[in-house]
């Protein structure tokens, strides 16, 4: 019969050990390595203060994605983050993206406010953030309230 020395039997066990830490440091890490399940969207924010790479990218409270990088831009004076989404989720140029807290501890996410009336985006593109913008017409529209029933 065939018989292994100890050095060997030791050897074969330390490899298992390795390749063994090394799947669950992956599958654990959530590294995405030789994987086309997500595409890449930008977007650009004043504020993002918590936001944290990997952190998720939901739609209707279902995880789409995930923060993949966070960037500063210094000739906009904004930060740019890239988001990975799936594939299978078809945004929209119309899009509405927004930090938001989850729970008390205060992570952050991002939430996508699905648009439907924008052309699709593609790999790369980058989402509007029309909150501020949104803000705007309801401070000005308000004011222009306010001013009518001033006169009245």
């Amino acid at each position: 019969m065939f018989k292994f020395k100890k050095e060997t039997a030791v050897g074969l066990f330390v490899l298992v050990g390795l390749i063994a830490i090394a799947y669950m440091s992956i599958k654990l890490g959530n590294v995405q390595m030789f994987s086309d399940k997500y595409y890449p969207v930008r977007a650009n924010f004043t504020d993002i203060s918590g936001l944290k790479v990997n952190a998720p990218v939901q739609m209707f409270g279902v995880k789409i994605g995930f923060v993949e990088t966070i960037a500063l831009d210094q000739k906009d004076a904004v930060a740019s983050v890239t988001m990975m989404i799936d594939k299978e989720v078809e945004l929209t140029d119309d899009a509405i993206v927004s930090v938001k807290t989850n729970g008390l501890i205060g992570d952050k996410y991002l939430k996508i406010a699905p648009g439907g009336l924008g052309d699709p985006i593609g790999p790369g593109d980058t989402l509007l953030i029309r909150i501020a913008m949104i803000w705007k017409i309801l401070s000005v529209s308000s004011l222009l309230e306010g001013l009518k029933s001033l006169t009245s």
